[in-house]
């Protein structure tokens, strides 16, 4: 069932459908008529029929195919899955934000020791590659620099590409 006035007409019939042709090359069509459908019925009863939808296809490519096309239409849908999807989205983005402040944390930090070392070492740093030095968020860049600022007389040696 790939026409979504059609999967209106008889929503339990094209769950149903796509259930059974989880594994079809028309798969798309057929959960995008189907998504199209739930937009225009009831919310409470659209929520449940695409609750059944998910559990009914499994661990399939199509579940991951229906899953992108609700997450397209959370603000219809109230159930479980539509909760999952967001609540699924938001510790996505949160977790993003841990690792790429742990990461920011990292270079800032390894950044600054290197600084520090060559400052130690009374190896003169021009402001422009203190601020490279500074700006750089490279993890294995930065693990260069560490270890060649126990060595280098001259931030050209630190900095050396070749």
């Amino acid at each position: 069932m790939t026409d979504a006035a059609r999967a209106a007409e008889d929503i339990p019939m094209a769950v149903f459908s796509a259930i059974t042709h989880g594994n079809d090359q028309d798969i798309a069509a057929i959960l995008e008529a189907l998504a199209v459908a739930l937009r225009a019925t009831d919310a409470d009863a659209a929520a449940i029929f695409a609750e059944f939808t998910e559990a009914g296809l499994g661990d399939t490519p199509a579940r991951e195919i229906w899953r992108n096309l609700m997450s397209t239409s959370l603000s219809h849908f109230r159930g479980i899955v539509a909760e999952s999807f967001r609540n699924e989205g938001r510790e996505e983005g949160r977790e993003e934000g841990r690792e790429e402040g742990r990461e920011e944390g990292i270079a800032k930090e390894r950044s600054l020791s290197v600084l520090r070392m060559l400052d130690r070492r009374g190896v003169a740093v021009s402001d422009a590659v203190r601020e490279r030095i500074g700006s750089c968020r490279d993890l294995r860049t930065l693990d260069l620099w560490v270890d060649r600022a126990f060595t280098v007389k001259t931030t050209d040696e630190l900095l050396d590409e070749g």
